[in-house]
């Protein structure tokens, strides 16, 4: 959130309380029930307290209000006037860029008034940041920030609209309370892994103010969820996406909107299954600040649907075996019945690697991702056995010809039969000439 939106929040409101509260004090000496029933401000009875009140605040100029206002503090630390004071004082350190002082003044303030919404607005907000900032208290910031956002979330349906306000205006102030309370709740609830009750208390922060980055960046943390993904936790990915290339557009710096784009994009390609629309995407998050009505990313195709395609693109007898492989395991059975039918019983020429060696039957690696893993994904099996000097190494790199006799599709092994060694085996070959396996959907 914007310094600005605080100000905004505390300087309406301590404006219109300060002069709701001097009216009264015009006549000290005339008791208070006989002020119109309207005005349910104090009165200061006292003529040299209300002088000492009345003399500070209608200072303008805010380093003369303040002292002013601290003298009448010491002077009557038990004025009626007291929260008033205090209002006006943490407006007006706020206004000379003192943050110490106002958060002093308005931990002064909720102490003396616990139904206090703008000295907690105020709390909520710096705690947070000072956390964010990278405090060395920050996990104590924290805790403060979410204390204060709970305790004003609690309190503001008791807040009145102050005297001199206008609806317009009071309703604003509580949309941005609103926003402050849930951004501290928010990030502090992302820091404690709790991520269903960050992303609700964020979203309303993130969609109150779409251009912070503070808030944008980590609802899309909290949409994304925890790192390595836990099933507990499942992703909310479209969200995720939309926030990240929001976060990536109102990043502070061009450094981090450059980090934080290819993250998001990143994000894309791994629900999408490719970055065609990315584009597109980035240029409609830019365009819209809030996320519009029924935003939806089309994930990627699932494992099945890949298989399909690859039928439908490829005839079985010019695939490669790692595209066999993905077929046989995860494709419908009509997919794996129209690639089986094909291959079945049919010689194959191929090259894998050797994981274990007998006189009659090799165990072979002969898709690149299991030559990578050392897994045999094919069983060939001779009809004669292999002359001792010609059975090869674990290892090896093997041309070999054999014929699909069946196969279990998970952990996915073919079995050859009829096997034959087409040429001696060489050493493994740097770059192995299997194709990898099809991508599965994320």
């Amino acid at each position: 959130m914007k310094k600005i939106l605080v100000t905004v929040v505390l300087g309406v409101a301590a404006t219109a309380a300060a002069q709701s509260a001097a009216q009264p004090a015009q006549q000290p000496s005339q008791p208070a029930a006989q002020q119109p029933a309207a005005s349910a401000a104090p009165v200061i009875k006292d003529p040299a307290e209300y002088n000492a009140y009345v003399g500070a605040i209608k200072q303008t100029d805010p380093a003369a209000q303040i002292s002013g206002l601290e003298a009448f503090m010491t002077q009557y630390p038990n004025s009626v006037m007291k929260v008033a004071a205090l209002e006006t004082l943490m407006q007006d350190y706020q206004r000379t860029n003192n943050s110490q002082k106002t958060i002093e003044t308005a931990t002064k303030l909720v102490a003396a008034d616990p139904n206090n919404v703008r000295g907690m607005a105020l709390l909520a907000y710096f705690d947070r940041l000072k956390a964010q900032g990278g405090d060395s208290a920050a996990q104590q910031d924290l805790a403060d920030a979410k204390k204060y956002g709970q305790m004003g979330l609690d309190a503001l349906p008791k807040f009145t609209k102050p005297e001199g306000t206008s609806d317009a205006d009071f309703q604003k102030m509580k949309d941005q309370m609103t926003a402050i309370f849930n951004a501290a709740i928010g990030i502090a609830d992302l820091t404690d892994k709790d991520y269903d009750d960050a992303r609700k208390a964020l979203r309303v922060a993130a969609d109150a103010n779409p251009t912070d980055f503070s808030v944008v960046y980590p609802l899309a943390l909290a949409y994304a969820g925890p790192t390595p993904p836990d099933p507990k936790i499942p992703p909310d990915s479209i969200n995720a996406i939309w926030y990240a290339a929001r976060a990536s557009i109102v990043a502070p710096t061009p450094q981090y909107q450059q980090q934080i784009e290819k993250y998001a994009r990143n994000q894309y390609i791994k629900y999408h299954g490719g970055d065609d629309g990315w584009t597109d995407l980035l240029a409609q998050a830019k365009a819209n600040p809030a996320e519009p009505a029924g935003f939806t990313i089309k994930p990627a195709p699932t494992p099945p649907e890949q298989a399909h395609n690859m039928v439908v693109a490829t005839p079985p007898d010019k695939m490669d075996f790692a595209t066999w492989e993905f077929v046989l395991s995860n494709g419908k059975q009509e997919d794996q019945d129209a690639v089986w039918n094909a291959i079945k019983g049919k010689p194959v020429q191929m090259n894998g690697t050797v994981i274990k060696a007998t006189a009659t039957e090799f165990d072979i690696a002969g898709s690149e991702d299991d030559i990578e893993a050392k897994k045999a994904d094919i069983t060939l099996t001779f009809e004669e056995k292999v002359p001792l000097k010609l059975i090869p190494k674990e290892g090896a790199s093997l041309d070999f010809q054999g014929e699909p006799a069946s196969y279990t599709p998970s952990p996915f092994m073919m079995v050859m039969e009829k096997g034959k060694l087409l040429k001696a085996a060489a050493p493994t070959p740097t770059k192995p000439t299997a194709h990898h396996k099809a991508a599965s959907s994320q």
